[in-house]
């Protein structure tokens, strides 16, 4: 996973109250188990019409949001069904942070364990980033993880709280297998002294 530390993009406003799992990535494109070529269903619904082909309406087939980096939700965003390819759906597309007042559980873990930020602000603080997003001539902001700031254009800057070990997986890029190898010598030390202790379990025959 790589390592998350601050980035300056385009910011799309998306100010939809309970986006779920489904409209993010809609289940005919879960079929694969590959990262790569889920942006092609990245708000399917929302950007095709009744014969799926893309209406170039939706926010991020507008430009300058075509390289949007950020997105500033509505509330309760990533709720519904558990499915990992809705975070790595928005990182096909090139979304690297996501900032709303609230997320749904499953969707918040899966996120931060695929190496993408979710930012938690109060209502007012984003719709005033919303405000600034939407803002067509200038919608950039920059996140910065280390000191825990928002950047707008407007010379606005805005803090956020974030859990300390979320924090440090990030800055260190390290998911669930990263943090697992960091203790290899204490596993592979264990993996020794059973090998003489208990024989056995180690036997190919």
């Amino acid at each position: 996973m790589d390592k998350f530390k601050k980035v300056t993009g385009v910011a799309a406003p998306i100010p939809m109250v309970n986006v779920d799992t489904d409209k993010i990535i809609p289940k005919q494109f879960l079929k694969t188990i590959e990262r790569t070529g889920l942006a092609e269903g990245l708000f399917h619904e929302l950007r095709t019409d009744t014969d799926g082909k893309n209406t170039g309406e939706f926010i991020l087939d507008r430009e300058p949001y075509t390289a949007s980096k950020i997105i500033v939700a509505g509330p309760n965003f990533g709720c519904g069904s558990s499915r990992e390819h809705a975070p790595w759906a928005l990182q096909d597309f090139g979304i690297q942070v996501v900032i709303s007042s609230s997320y749904a559980d499953i969707f918040y873990n899966n996120s931060f364990k695929n190496g993408m930020l979710l930012i938690k602000l109060s209502p007012e603080h984003v719709d005033e980033l919303m405000a600034v997003a939407g803002d067509a001539e200038n919608p950039e902001l920059t996140v910065d993880l280390e000191n825990q700031k928002i950047n707008a254009p407007n010379g606005v800057s805005y803090d956020f709280e974030i859990d300390t070990f979320l924090k440090e997986c990030l800055l260190e890029g390290l998911d669930d297998i990263g943090l697992t190898m960091q203790k290899d010598t204490n596993i592979s030390e264990f993996e020794d002294k059973q090998q003489l202790t208990q024989p056995w379990l180690y036997s190919t025959t």
